[in-house]
C-alpha cells in the first residue's frame, strides 16, 4: 500500500504522461479504503452467504444424484425381477403346451385304439351275419332242393316216394352239389 501512495506522490509531483492515469493522491487513498471496507464487507457477509447458498445447491444436487442413482438401481432390479418372470412364464407355457400335446396324443391314441376296437366288432358282427345268413340260405336251399326233387322224382318215378327214402336222396343229392361247388 505505501508503494502505492509513493508511486501516487510521484505520478503528481511528475506532471508527465502518468498523471493522466492515475488519479489524484487523495482520492487514489479513499478509493482503497473503501475498497478494503467493501472486500471485508462482503468476505464477512455476502461470502458465507453464497457459501451457504452453494452448498445447500451441492446438497440438493448430490441428493437428487443419489435418488437417482437409487431409482436407477431400483428400476434395474425391476428390470431383472420382470426378465426372471418373463422367463419363467415361456418355461411354464412350454410346459403347458408340451402336456397339451402329450394329452392330445394320448387322447388321439384311445379314440384310434377305440376306433380299431369298433371296427374289428363290426367286422366279427357282419361274419356272424354273414354266416348266420348263409347257414339260413343253405337251409331254405336245402328244403327248396328237397322240393325240387321230390318233384321231379315224382315227375320221373310217377309214383310218390316215401319221406325216409325221400329224405336220404335229398341228403345226398345235397352233398354231391356242395362237394362240386
Amino acid at each position: 500500500m505505501n508503494a502505492l501512495i509513493v508511486l501516487a506522490t510521484e505520478a503528481a509531483e511528475d506532471t508527465g504522461g502518468l498523471g493522466i492515469v492515475l488519479p489524484a493522491i487523495p482520492e487514489l487513498l479513499w478509493g482503497a479504503v473503501c475498497f478494503t471496507l467493501l472486500f471485508l464487507l462482503i468476505q464477512g457477509r455476502a461470502f458465507p452467504a453464497l457459501n451457504k447458498t452453494l452448498a445447500a445447491r451441492r446438497e440438493k444436487i448430490e441428493g437428487q444424484i443419489e435418488e437417482a442413482e437409487a431409482t436407477k438401481t431400483e428400476a434395474e432390479e425391476l428390470r431383472r425381477q420382470y426378465e426372471e418372470q418373463l422367463a419363467g412364464a415361456n418355461a411354464q407355457a412350454e410346459q403347458i403346451l408340451d402336456e397339451a400335446r402329450q394329452r392330445a396324443e394320448r387322447l388321439r391314441a384311445d379314440l384310434v385304439a377305440r376306433a380299431e376296437e369298433e371296427a374289428q366288432q363290426i367286422r366279427e358282427r357282419a361274419r356272424a351275419e354273414q354266416q348266420a345268413e348263409r347257414s339260413r340260405v343253405l337251409s331254405e336251399l336245402r328244403g327248396q332242393v328237397a322240393a325240387i326233387s321230390t318233384e321231379i322224382a315224382s315227375k320221373i318215378v310217377q309214383a310218390e316216394i316215401d319221406p325216409q327214402r325221400h329224405a336220404e336222396l335229398v341228403d345226398r343229392t345235397i352233398a354231391e352239389l356242395a362237394s362240386t361247388n
